[in-house]
């Protein structure tokens, strides 16, 4: 079975298009200053704003701890939210996210709705790579699956070695690394829940 192909996203693509208004908007929403996001999230003011200008595209960790900061999930930070109805999410039109210090891919494969308590995501982590995650706020949880080649994951440090086919669940309120140490891309799926928002 070949590895999906998926786009690389880059400072002109729909992900790094949508997050500058989607963090702009909701750290407003939020009624927080950069000053007082900066503080929750552990993110610099300066790089706050760079990313709301669109003139950087932060790391894995540093989009989870602004996520993390706000209380939304990563697609609902890239993405674009629809109404709860049905609804056919077109490839073209799921955000992709690049991690420009690791090349991980991340698909946000479900639509995005503000009530949202569930997240899909298509992952993708380059062979001999590494990508971090800060805690999630209490009550957020996650089903991870690996596809294709073998995963190692990292929960506060304790180690688990996920193969093709593999599920691992975890509370995801703790610091989480996926590292590939195979010499294929790892593709896996990523199903977030947050209980705090049912």
């Amino acid at each position: 079975m070949q590895t999906p192909s998926i786009p690389q996203t880059n400072p002109s693509g729909d992900a790094a298009e949508a997050l500058p208004e989607n963090l702009r908007r909701m750290r407003q929403e939020a009624r927080l200053t950069l000053d007082r996001l900066a503080a929750l999230s552990g993110v610099s003011r300066a790089m706050i704003s760079k990313i709301e200008r669109g003139t950087s595209v932060p790391t894995a960790t540093v989009l989870g701890k602004l996520a993390g900061a706000l209380h939304i999930s990563l697609s609902q930070l890239l993405g674009e939210f629809h109404a709860r109805q049905p609804r056919l999410h077109r490839k073209e039109n799921q955000a992709i996210y690049r991690d420009p210090a690791s090349g991980f891919e991340r698909r946000s494969l479900s639509p995005v709705f503000e009530d949202g308590a569930v997240d899909l995501a298509l992952n993708v982590l380059p062979p001999g790579e590494a990508v971090e995650f800060p805690p999630h706020h209490a009550g957020v949880e996650e089903f991870l699956v690996v596809h294709e080649g073998t995963l190692t994951v990292l929960l506060d440090g304790k180690r688990f070695d996920v193969e093709s086919g593999d599920t691992l669940f975890y509370p995801s309120d703790c610091i989480h690394e996926f590292r590939n140490e195979g010499e294929q891309p790892t593709v896996f799926y990523i199903v977030i829940n947050d209980r705090t928002r049912r």
